[in-house]
């Protein structure tokens, strides 16, 4: 497969996840930018994201990170599902705050993956850290006629 091709393979999957991820167009996430074992996602931070001190809750930051790596995950079109996930909130966001998570694969191979999220705002502060842990089931996101489109 060329490097065009896989390009176009990995847009195709993401733009199909992202169709059917009723949870990230919910939060107001954008699919900012896609790779082969790589994303971009987009958020603000709305009123509603809110805690009880007044910034960003981290289960729409932990959400964010979660959608960018499914995203990085899913570029191959093999289903992919999440087997671990783990967090670290390094500073604050803030209530209008544009957010933009990018997933990085680190590895590959058999059935699992690893994949780094990096969570920063609009003026490129470092807001969490994310590792997650791939597992590939059976099926594809894309069907054959899908594929020839």
């Amino acid at each position: 497969m060329t490097n065009r091709e896989a390009l176009s393979l990995a847009e195709a999957c993401a733009s199909t996840l992202y169709e059917r991820d009723a949870a990230s167009q919910a939060m107001g996430m954008r699919l900012l930018s896609v790779a082969p074992g790589a994303a971009r996602v987009g958020m603000s931070v709305r009123a509603d994201m809110l805690q009880g001190v007044g910034t960003c809750h981290g289960g729409h930051l932990f959400a964010l990170a979660d959608s960018a790596f499914a995203f990085a995950c899913n570029t191959y079109n093999e289903v992919t599902v999440a087997i671990g996930c783990s967090i670290d909130y390094v500073a604050p966001a803030h209530l209008g705050d544009t957010l933009t998570a990018q997933a990085t694969e680190q590895s590959r191979s058999g059935r699992t993956g690893n994949y780094h999220v990096r969570i920063e705002n609009q003026n490129g502060q470092l807001i969490a850290l994310f590792h997650g842990k791939s597992y590939k089931v059976r099926g594809t996101l894309l069907d054959e006629e899908s594929l020839h489109e």
